[in-house]
């Protein structure tokens, strides 16, 4: 008899098959039964695997901020409150917040928008950062995360339905989880290539290329940016901002700012502007009529709380009627984790000078931001004393992602095994090095050229040992195949 599994099989949605397979699940699995035979006792040149694939800084080795996991805990126990070991300002912060909490519980539900408290919070965040441009609480929507949001945005104008489908410009390289999220929906991922040789530049004739070449086949209707660039590292100066707004007016697209990697930048000659910031100083008519969604996260930056799940999305210049649409949207997603609504509280308004925890707050910043540029810098230095590998500069974001210059005897080996080279490469790596990175295939490349993507969130000790697996294992791969 048939199992039944056979004929379920055949009702999963055609979108879910037309998703490709991630090659970085794949060697995930690998690195996992590596660290069971070396477990098991198995015989390897190194003791353990070091996993750099995932944008993780504290799975890097990098320590949670004391003041975050202080009014964390004591939310989650309040008879810490009356502990005298913690600072009155944790005291009052985890007080203050419990009081927005239906019954006082961070186990209780919360409005699917995100705590009202919490909303206006970083409503004022956003003001505050972009020096005093109007920032609505009720164009703000909290969810678990800059990936559900972006999910949630995309709802609201993918058409699966009718002939023409809806497009998406995309960057290559970009953030994979959204194409997926993207094919899932039924859109269609327009690529514009960045301009890697001169530092993943965001290039306006490449825009319009893309958009051109697309309008045969799909309905473009928005352009997706990731600023801080993951996994490019590149951070957009306000010109380029400027043009691709203009861009973007001219060609009635919706603008998607991925901006999750705003406190991380790197470069003394480079800084963080936000889109909506540069939206509203251009003026009319960009800055009435431009539509905008801007995104952030608790799991990036100096807070690094990826488990904790909280983000936001603003919506600028969105027709009433879609705004009243997309509160019926957020409406049917279940409220974001009590947990990261508190920490984006805390993310929009930290210890301040003369606040008790202000003292340790402020040098555990400095402390990660140092230890972050002391990393790019090695990173660099590094990766450009290899033959057959180069790197752009690293000017934000948590990533290294250079690339492979492999001979066309590798290339050739790759291919008769069926695989990327880059893919290939990166197996050799971890099996041989016992070093797990992320192939370049994975966020897309130009035709041709081959990457590996490389997280430096983590220690410096961490980082030193990376570096030298990856300098041994490259110099021996060098000398088989080059």
């Amino acid at each position: 008899m048939q199992p039944i599994w056979m004929s379920l099989l055949r009702e999963v949605s055609p979108r879910l098959w037309s998703i490709r397979s991630s090659e970085q699940v794949a060697l995930a699995k690998r690195a996992a039964q590596i660290t069971a035979e070396l477990q098991q006792g198995v015989k390897k040149p190194y003791k353990d695997v070091i996993d750099v694939s995932w944008g993780d800084a504290h799975r890097g080795g990098l320590k949670p901020l004391t003041f975050v996991r202080q009014v964390i805990a004591s939310c989650l126990y309040p008879s810490l409150l009356n502990s005298e070991s913690l600072p009155i300002d944790v005291q009052q912060k985890a007080q203050n917040l419990l009081g927005v909490c239906e019954g006082g519980s961070v186990g209780a539900y919360t409005s699917t928008c995100g705590i009202p408290k919490i909303v206006r919070s970083v409503s004022e965040f956003i003001s505050r950062r972009d020096g005093g441009v109007e920032s609505l609480p009720e164009n703000i929507f909290i969810t678990s995360g800059s990936q559900r949001s972006l999910m949630m945005v995309l709802k609201l104008f993918v058409q699966t339905e009718g002939s023409v489908r809806t497009g998406v410009l995309v960057p290559v390289p970009s953030y994979p989880y959204f194409n997926m999220a993207l094919s899932m929906l039924g859109g269609v991922m327009v690529p514009y290539y960045l301009d890697e040789e001169h530092g993943w530049d965001v290039k306006v004739d490449e825009l319009r290329r893309a958009l051109h070449a697309a309008r045969g086949h799909c309905n473009p209707m928005a352009l997706y940016i990731t600023n801080p660039g993951n996994p490019t590292g590149h951070v957009q100066n306000r010109k380029s901002i400027e043009d691709v707004i203009q861009f973007a007016a001219e060609e009635n697209l919706f603008l998607l700012a991925d901006e999750v990697y705003q406190d991380s930048v790197h470069d003394p000659e480079s800084d963080f502007i936000s889109y909506k910031k540069v939206l509203f100083e251009m003026g009319p008519p960009y800055s009435n009529s431009v539509e905008l969604a801007s995104f952030n996260s608790i799991s990036k930056g100096y807070f690094g709380e990826c488990g904790l799940r909280g983000g936001y999305v603003e919506f600028v210049n969105l027709d009433p009627t879609v705004m009243g649409c997309a509160n019926t949207l957020f409406s049917t997603d279940t409220c974001a984790p009590v947990l990261g609504q508190i920490t984006l509280d805390i993310l929009a308004h930290p210890p301040q000078p003369g606040d008790p925890s202000y003292p340790i707050f402020s040098e555990e910043i400095r402390a990660m931001k140092d230890t972050m540029i002391s990393n790019v810098h090695r990173v660099q230095e590094v990766i450009g004393s290899l033959p057959g590998m180069s790197c752009q500069p690293i000017k934000g974001a948590i990533f290294a992602f250079p690339q492979l210059h492999l001979p066309p005897s590798a290339v050739q080996q790759a291919e008769k095994a069926g695989v990327n080279p880059d893919v290939w490469y990166s197996g050799y790596l971890l099996d041989e090095a016992g070093l797990c990175v992320g192939p370049g295939c994975e966020h897309g490349q130009r035709e041709g050229t081959h990457h590996i993507r490389l997280c430096i969130a983590t220690t410096q000790e961490n980082l030193e040992e990376v570096l030298t697996r990856l300098s041994a294992f490259h110099l021996s791969f060098k000398s088989r195949f080059f």
